[in-house]
């Protein structure tokens, strides 16, 4: 059995990461001879060498990669241990690992806000990407809990419905055809149609739609964010189709108008998803119970507001 200490495993863990002993002495509170000590020491108790130095820089040995890695194994288990610990003290604490579609940063830090209120010492982590990016993240178990309107084809999630939106067809409020009702949606054809890039959520949704109605929408212009899609529309580029919760300013300071296109505004909801059998650890599931309690629907108001003008 390898007699090294946690303490030792950490000093060589921090020059290891550094490559530089005066750095890690800093982040670890200790003089630099006494990095120094801890690693020759510990050198001398596995019988090898693990580090080398050529020129000014210091390189891992094979044996100190090797030792690394364990390192790394060993403090991020006992990391795990010290958040379980809490749990079954029935504290809720420690990281919440969250991925979400892009346009869920409209509305996740509001209940991220008030969560965090309620739950100071949850540590969050969050990713914001398009629908493509999050489903790789899915595959790879790299998170906790998964924010999305779109699902995708798979029968290995845990699915939990939170939220309802609406996708609407916006434009410039001097276009010609936001004065006009109960517009056709095979109109919409002869526009100048402004998308998000392939692999959003909003453009499987609405492609799907049309497809299922025989309508071919040939995007005029492609975009990587709702931002920039409602930039081009309210300069009068073309219109577009969003999710309602990205439009609240703008419909509010009239930037924007809402086409009154039969079968819109598209419901759909949005969910919380998980891996099949995914350890959740009690920060993770406190926040999958707040989702599911609280209601943000303020912007839906505005919606049925502009739709009964």
């Amino acid at each position: 059995m390898i007699r090294a200490t946690l303490q030792q495993l950490r000093v060589f863990q921090a020059v290891a990461e550094h490559r530089n002993f005066t750095r890690a002495a800093e982040e670890i509170h200790l003089s630099q001879p006494g990095v120094s000590i801890q690693v020759k020491r510990l050198e001398e108790i596995l019988d090898t060498t693990l580090f080398e130095k050529m020129g000014n820089q210091i390189y891992l040995t094979a044996e100190g990669q090797a030792l690394l890695e364990t390192c790394n194994q060993v403090f991020e288990n006992l990391s795990g241990f010290e958040e379980k610990l809490k749990e079954l003290h029935g504290e809720v604490t420690g990281p919440l690992r969250l991925s979400a579609v892009t346009t869920a940063k409209y509305f996740l830090p509001q209940y991220l806000g008030g969560f965090l209120r309620k739950y100071p010492q949850v540590v969050p982590k969050l990713k914001v990407s398009n629908h493509e990016r999050i489903i790789e993240r899915i595959e790879a178990n790299a998170d906790d809990i998964y924010i999305m309107a779109t699902l995708p084809a798979r029968d290995d999630l845990e699915i939990h419905s939170f939220l309802s939106d609406q996708l609407v067809v916006l434009a410039h409020p001097n276009h010609p055809l936001a004065k006009k009702k109960k517009i056709k949606p095979e109109q919409l054809v002869s526009e100048r149609i402004i998308t998000r890039e392939p692999g959003s959520g909003i453009r499987v949704t609405v492609e799907k739609m049309f497809k299922e109605q025989g309508i071919d929408i040939e995007p005029y212009m492609e975009l990587g964010s709702g931002e920039a899609i409602k930039q081009a529309v309210m300069s009068d580029l073309g219109i577009s189709i969003l999710s309602s919760f990205s439009l609240k300013l703008e419909l509010q300071s009239n930037q924007l108008a809402l086409l009154n296109v039969e079968g819109f505004p598209l419901n759909r909801n949005w969910y919380a998803v998980h891996l099949k059998g995914k350890y959740l650890s009690r920060a993770a599931k406190t926040f999958l119970d707040y989702l599911q309690q609280e209601d943000f629907d303020d912007i839906l108001k505005l919606i049925a507001a502009n739709d009964e003008d």
